[in-house]
């Protein structure tokens, strides 16, 4: 089986493929933990902060040019106040911390190491900014007891562990969204995980 090639983009750059991405976001969140009932007009406007944005990438995996994957990433001052505020609050400076959002993979191409190179290259891409001293992302609490959580699932905690990420339970946002068969948005909890980059600028 071929290596995927992993290309990161930004600005007008990006544009093309955010219809791409759209489907991708849908299709992965659906899954448990986040069950995540997407429309892709939601998730044009929402993938477009990332041209939009200062100093945002998107990582892409690709298969034969095809997006089977994606990571994204930002300053964390750019971010919604939703996700800042728990920094803000905490007396942290913000314009030391870079965020990254979400990774998503297709199940197929799974298990082939891209989730490891997704950290590296938005790491990487990170440490380009000389105020930034951290790299953080969030993930969503679920009850391990839910009886939509399926047979098998392995939590990520110890593949982020390994990454070098402590996981902060000091620092958590609310975010709300509808879940797979629901109607109406649910708020869920989301605790960061922080590893840090360098030492002092």
């Amino acid at each position: 089986m071929k290596a995927l090639a992993l290309v990161t983009l930004t600005g007008e750059a990006l544009r093309s493929h955010l219809d791409d991405l759209a489907r991708l976001r849908i299709t992965v969140f659906r899954e448990w933990p986040y069950l995540y009932e997407g429309d892709e007009a939601y998730e044009r406007r929402y993938l477009a902060r990332y041209a939009d944005a200062r100093g945002a990438a998107v990582v892409l995996a690709l298969d034969d040019g095809r997006v089977v994957g994606a990571s994204t990433c930002l300053p964390l001052a750019e971010e919604d106040e939703e996700i800042i505020a728990p920094f803000r609050q905490a007396q942290w400076d913000v314009e030391t911390v870079f965020y990254f959002g979400e990774s998503v993979l297709l199940p197929p191409y799974r298990g082939r190491g891209v989730g490891v190179a997704f950290f590296a290259e938005r790491e990487a891409w990170a440490l380009r900014f000389p105020r930034i001293l951290w790299s953080t992302f969030c993930a969503v609490e679920r009850d391990p007891t839910d009886p939509r959580r399926p047979e098998g699932y392995t939590p990520l905690d110890p593949f982020w562990r390994k990454r070098g990420y402590e996981k902060r339970p000091d620092l958590a946002c609310t975010l709300a969204w509808r879940e797979v068969g629901g109607t109406e948005e649910v708020p869920h909890r989301l605790t960061f995980w922080l590893k840090r980059l360098r030492e002092t600028t």
